[in-house]
C-alpha cells in the first residue's frame, strides 16, 4: 500500500511539473485557437541630414493604415517549429474579396510555437513577389518595392482568442533620381543599375540576400524638354552601404543614348538618398552630378 502511495505521489508531481509545457505542445488534431493580428496605423517621421548622421528621427506623427495608400498589399504568414508554413494570407488594397478591414487578419492555429512574418508593401504592374520562409522573400520580377516587415515568435496556448497588435518597420533604402535637364527626343526609358544590394531579402534581418546588384528600367512619363524623377527602393546588404549607380537614358530599342556613373553613393535603410544632374547631356561620366544633402524631404514610415 505504501509503495502504491509513493508511485501515485510521484505521478502527481510529474504531472504538475509538466502541465505548462503540455498546455502548449499537447493538443488534439483540429484543436485550434483564434489568432487575430491587427495592423492599424503608420507612424511617419521626417529627418534632416544632421538627424541622419546622428541616427535620430524627429517630427513623428501617426496616420491610419487606410490613408497611407503606398502600402497596397499586406501578407501575414505563420511557420511552425519545423519551418513548415501553416498559414498565409495576402490582402490587396481595393480587392474586397481579400479582406474585411485592410490590415486586420484572422487565423485559427493549433496550440504550439510559431514564427510570424508580417509584410506590407507597394504593388506595381507585373510584380512577382514571394515569401517562402522567415529568412527568404523578395522579387523575381524587375523592381523591388517599398517594403515594411516584422518577424516575431508567437506562442499559442489554451485561450479563447490571441490578439496581436503589430508594428512593421521600413526595410529598404530609397533612391530618388532627379534630372536637371529636360528629356531629349528619342529617350523613352531610364535604366538604373545598382552596383550592390539586391531584390531579395531576409525578413528576419531586413538585409538583402545577395550583394551582386541589379538593374531596373522605368518608363518616362515626362514630355520632351521636361525634367524627370525616378524612384527606386534597393535592399541593402548591410544597414549602411556605399555603391556605384549607373543611369542610362534608353531609346525605344533599349539602346543607351546617354550614360552616367555616380560612384560611392551612400545609402542607409529607412532614408532617402537623392542624386541629381544632367541625364540627357553627353559628357564624361558623372560630370555635373551632385549629391543632395537636404534630408528634410526624407521620411521614414513605420506601420503598425
Amino acid at each position: 500500500m505504501k509503495t502504491k502511495l509513493i508511485i501515485l505521489a510521484a505521478l502527481l508531481l510529474l504531472a504538475a511539473c509538466s502541465s505548462n509545457e503540455t498546455e502548449v505542445i499537447n493538443h488534439e488534431v483540429g484543436d485550434k485557437v483564434p489568432v487575430r493580428v491587427h495592423v492599424n496605423e503608420f507612424s511617419i517621421s521626417v529627418s534632416d541630414f544632421d538627424d541622419f548622421v546622428a541616427g535620430t528621427r524627429v517630427g513623428t506623427r501617426a496616420e491610419s493604415a487606410k490613408n497611407y495608400e503606398d502600402v497596397k498589399a499586406c501578407v501575414l504568414a505563420f511557420y511552425d517549429v519545423e519551418g513548415t508554413e501553416v498559414y498565409k494570407k495576402t490582402q490587396v488594397r481595393g480587392d474586397a474579396s481579400t479582406y474585411t478591414t485592410f490590415g486586420n487578419f484572422k487565423a485559427d492555429l493549433q496550440i504550439g510555437h510559431y514564427k510570424m512574418v508580417a509584410l506590407g508593401y507597394n504593388v506595381g504592374n507585373n510584380d512577382e513577389f514571394t515569401l517562402t520562409s522567415p529568412t527568404q522573400a523578395g522579387y523575381t520580377s524587375e523592381k523591388p518595392r517599398e517594403m515594411f516587415c516584422l518577424v516575431q515568435d508567437v506562442t499559442v496556448t489554451r485561450s479563447d482568442t490571441l490578439n496581436l497588435d503589430v508594428t512593421l518597420n521600413r526595410l529598404g533604402a530609397y533612391l530618388k533620381i532627379l534630372s536637371t535637364d529636360g528629356r531629349s527626343a528619342g529617350v523613352t526609358k531610364i535604366r538604373t543599375t545598382f552596383g550592390n544590394g539586391g531584390k531579395t531579402f531576409n525578413p528576419s534581418t531586413g538585409l538583402a540576400l545577395t550583394n551582386d546588384g541589379f538593374d531596373q528600367t522605368n518608363n518616362s512619363s515626362a514630355k520632351v524638354g521636361e525634367t524627370i524623377e525616378i524612384n527606386c527602393f534597393p535592399y541593402l546588404f548591410t544597414d549602411e552601404q556605399k555603391m556605384d549607380v549607373t543611369i542610362d537614358a534608353l531609346d525605344s530599342d533599349g539602346k543607351a543614348l546617354f550614360s552616367k556613373v555616380i560612384t560611392g553613393v551612400e545609402f542607409k535603410r529607412g532614408y532617402i538618398t537623392t542624386i541629381k544632374g544632367p541625364i540627357f547631356t553627353a559628357g564624361t561620366s558623372a560630370v555635373g552630378f551632385q549629391f543632395n544633402t537636404e534630408w528634410g524631404e526624407g521620411k521614414t514610415y513605420t506601420f503598425e
